[in-house]
């Protein structure tokens, strides 16, 4: 079993780092790319101002010299996804728990466990990047797939845009997992509504040892409930009401 998570955009970098440890080959590639974008071309790509920007560049720069600090990818991103997660005080049994069964996909690591430890970047999907002729997409659907092609259970928890990496044989296998809130007989999902679920149910999975979807139904995170009603084969739906 896997379990999938993005990356986010907010970091924490006051944490304990380690000394930089050099790149895979892939993860090189994509540095050689980016390393030889302009400053303006950086801000275009990633649609920020050109202060903000600087501060990327000044990130990859670095990252190139071998200049950067590495930290716990799941302590590093910092999103509201990852901050609604039980991330100290962990028991072993938690942390065997996400080293084995929990991995995060991104557009410069490509798919990695919770506990690897990267460098303070900024990549995702939704730009035009390539590497060659291959889009960022292409690029990693290979290593995407090697890593879940054995797995009889694949829970989702990545938007389209992550999800649109892997094969389509692949998609078909996944289980995505929805959270929606009631109020007033209306139901209503929103980016917030998701993240904050996706964090809580992480935990929670870890927390009660969760390996199968029959378990995954009872849980309750945060005060969300399977409704088996807004459910179907392949997408599992967790509602709270208000």
């Amino acid at each position: 079993m896997k379990i999938l998570i993005p990356n986010a955009k907010e970091l924490n970098t006051h944490l304990e780092s380690q000394s930089f440890q050099g790149l895979t080959e892939a993860s090189q590639e994509i540095l050689a790319v980016i390393s030889q974008m302009k400053l303006e071309d950086l801000a275009d790509f990633y649609k920020i101002k050109l202060d903000k920007a600087q501060l990327e560049l000044d990130r990859w720069q670095r990252m190139a010299n071998g200049q950067v600090r590495l930290y716990l990818a799941w302590q590093l991103y910092d999103g509201l996804m990852y901050r609604y997660m039980s991330r100290r005080d962990l028991s072993p049994a938690e942390v065997a728990y996400l080293e084995e069964h929990v991995f995060i996909t991104t557009g410069f690591y490509g798919a990695i466990n919770v506990f690897d430890w990267i460098a303070p970047h900024r990549l995702d999907f939704q730009g035009s990047l390539k590497v060659g002729q291959t889009s960022l997409k292409q690029f990693w659907r290979q290593q995407y797939d090697q890593l879940v092609q054995d797995d009889e259970l694949i829970i989702s928890l990545l938007s389209s845009e992550f999800e649109a990496v892997f094969s389509p044989a692949i998609q078909r296998k996944m289980t995505k997992v929805t959270f929606m809130e009631e109020k007033g007989g209306q139901l209503k999902t929103h980016s917030t509504i998701s993240k904050k679920g996706r964090g809580r149910l992480v935990s929670e999975m870890a927390r009660q040892q969760v390996k199968s979807l029959e378990a995954l139904k009872c849980l309750r995170p945060d005060g969300f409930v399977y409704r088996e009603d807004l459910s179907t084969e392949c997408e599992i739906v967790f509602v709270k009401t208000i």
